[in-house]
């Protein structure tokens, strides 16, 4: 089921990428709490694809992909950890240059032969550069049965 819902969220995504709304982007990362004792760094490319509801209000599906990089601890090199949320996501416009937004919804966990996942949180400020270009400070984050995996990121996006 989770890989039928990955296909149908990517193929909705090929198909609206030529519209106006869609967004890519890039960020950076520190893992927080648990996840910064056993990641050292995290990166990923993001995507979305927005529909105006109101004047300043628009809202939409995400996705991505983020890789955070395995620290050694103990002589033991941890494994990179790979995230690919499905999220509804909304954006605010609370001036020209600024927004705060959000993204919810099913973050899957893909590390060695362990394929989990859960709950996909990602608050977010941007600053607007021009029409098309911005700059996001996040905090993205997974919530599951054994703890959370959580980033602070820096990224910058392009809407077409």
């Amino acid at each position: 089921m989770k890989k039928l819902f990955l296909v149908g969220a990517l193929a909705l995504f090929a198909s609206v990428n030529a519209q106006s709304g869609f967004k890519i982007g890039a960020h950076v990362g520190l893992p927080m709490g648990d996840a910064g004792n056993a990641y050292s760094f995290n990166v990923g490319v993001d995507a979305a694809y927005l529909f105006p509801v109101a004047e300043s209000f628009s809202a939409g599906v995400a996705t991505g992909y983020s890789a955070f990089l395995g620290k050694d601890v103990g002589g033991f090199k941890v494994p990179t950890l790979g995230l690919i949320p499905i999220a509804a996501t909304g954006q605010y416009m609370l001036a020209e240059q600024f927004s705060l937004g959000a993204d919810l919804g099913y973050g899957f966990l893909m590390q060695d032969g362990n394929n989990d996942g859960g709950f996909y949180y990602q608050p977010r400020a941007t600053y607007h550069i021009g029409e098309n270009m911005g700059l996001s400070l996040s905090y993205k984050g997974v919530s599951q049965k054994g703890g959370t995996i959580d980033a602070i990121n820096l990224g910058f996006g392009y809407s077409f």
